[in-house]
């Protein structure tokens, strides 16, 4: 004999299960999940290597020498002394085997600090340069062979050169009042070929505000005024994908170059997706004419660049060399890290600058808000050419203007996301020469600025 089935609706059923899973799940709900040691190993392990690989064994020129050796700090130190007496010349510093993070905390392995080997450090110290109270303690008295070197030297007739020759041995210097010093000069530029527009890519309805090229080379996506992001084949200029979501302007994209994650943010207070990349030095313009360096580690600014005086909407930093450039709409600035030291100005793009970058081959390109971009030798700061394309039928010339610009990863093509609705592709010209296209350099006889 069966047993007729009871039938209940999908409504009851669904609360049934979500009773039972209540039932079930209620005696574990806010308990913390049991932290497995080997996994907990690996994974610091791997933001260990990932993250700090390049930071792990930095010298730092007497940098926390007063922090004393040994103590519970998040880096260890060893100091390289010179002379007897004298402070330490060196300070090699080293990062904990596991750096400390926010929610991170270390355990009974991870807070044992390993410092570099004897020989480590020895050769550390064999390649770093003197430091400058080696070199002071080193020529304020002659020694005994220089003495007797310039008694025999006395006896005996010298050749025009031989007393400038005689100090160098001695342990002068190459900034001896008897040896003439060069006239300054200013170094030539370097021949780049000119950029000529290649493409010009239509499909948004709004302003294009944000370029980012993915790691492959392959395509790249822009944000827009008109709330969505497209992605376009980089070869083609053809329209692959286009993303919805954003319910404002999207101001900013970028592709992640470890994980496959596309990340967006816009005036509509979303983040669709957030990422924190970590760097030892990150900097930013600000609006108050500032530049600020900051130390992520310790977490505080390193320094403070208060040369511009208006606004700072730019910043390119060189693929190669350890130097950037900041635009606004005085000039733009050339400085060093990791202090911030002052290069040279670059004067001439006379407009609000919104986006610069810079190439391997040293060509730094400024796109301003009337539609100009500016290319520059990065070395000597020469404007080589000028750009000023139409603005695309139907628009007014009032919408040329340059919001973002950046380099493919060849290098080859330069993007540009223009206020037109336009998306320019430049590329190099390929028939040109240095006799069809010379450098139209001279020199400067005025004196440049210090700031």
């Amino acid at each position: 004999m069966t047993e007729d089935v009871q039938k209940h609706s999908v409504h009851t059923l669904v609360f049934r299960s979500l009773k039972r899973t209540h039932d079930m799940f209620v005696a574990d709900h806010a308990k913390p999940v049991s932290l497995d040691e080997t996994s907990h190993k690996v994974k610091m392990a791997a933001k260990l290597r990932a993250d700090y690989s390049a930071v792990l064994h930095m010298p730092v020129l007497k940098e926390g020498k007063d922090r004393p050796l040994g103590s519970n700090m998040p880096y260890f130190s060893l100091q390289l002394s010179g002379l007897p007496g004298d402070d330490p010349e060196y300070l090699i510093t080293g990062t904990h085997a596991y750096p400390s993070g926010p929610g991170v905390a270390l355990t009974a392995d991870t807070q044992i600090h390993r410092n570099p080997s004897e020989g480590g450090v020895h050769a550390m110290a064999l390649a770093l340069p003197p430091s400058q109270a080696r070199l002071d303690a080193s020529h304020t008295a002659a020694s005994v062979g220089d003495i007797h070197r310039h008694a025999v030297g006395a006896e005996r007739p010298h050749a025009p050169h031989s007393h400038a020759m005689s100090l160098l041995e001695g342990g002068g210097t190459k900034n001896s009042s008897l040896i003439a010093r060069k006239a300054p000069t200013m170094p030539k530029p370097q021949w780049h070929a000119p950029w000529k527009l290649f493409r010009v890519i239509s499909g948004h309805l709004g302003w294009v505000r944000s370029i980012a090229v993915e790691p492959g080379n392959q395509w790249f996506v822009t944000g827009a005024g008109d709330r969505t992001i497209k992605i376009w084949d980089l070869a083609s200029g053809k329209l692959k994908l286009s993303l919805t979501g954003h319910i404002s302007t999207v101001r900013g994209v970028a592709v992640s170059t470890r994980s496959p994650y596309l990340f967006s943010c816009g005036e509509d207070k979303q983040y669709p997706f957030i990422s924190a990349l970590l760097y030892m030095l990150c900097l930013n313009g600000l609006h108050d004419s500032t530049i600020r360096l900051w130390d992520l580690i310790a977490g505080k600014t390193r320094a403070t660049l208060t040369n511009h005086k208006k606004s700072v909407r730019a910043l390119a930093l060189h693929p190669r060399q350890y130097t950037l450039a900041s635009g606004s709409a005085d000039n733009i600035k050339q400085w060093t890290f990791p202090d911030g030291n002052f290069i040279q100005n670059l004067s001439g793009h006379n407009a609000i600058i919104n986006a610069m970058a810079v190439n391997s081959d040293g060509v730094l390109v400024s796109g301003a808000d009337n539609g100009t971009i500016h290319l520059w030798d990065w070395r000597t700061g020469y404007n080589f050419q000028r750009i000023h394309a139409a603005v695309q039928p139907g628009s007014l010339d009032s919408e040329s203007g340059i919001f973002a610009c950046m380099f493919d990863n060849s290098e080859s093509r330069l993007i540009t996301a223009e206020a037109d609705k336009t998306i320019k592709v430049y590329k190099e010209d390929d028939t040109a020469t240095e006799e069809s296209h010379p450098i139209n350099w001279k020199p400067e006889i005025l004196k440049r600025k210090r700031f």
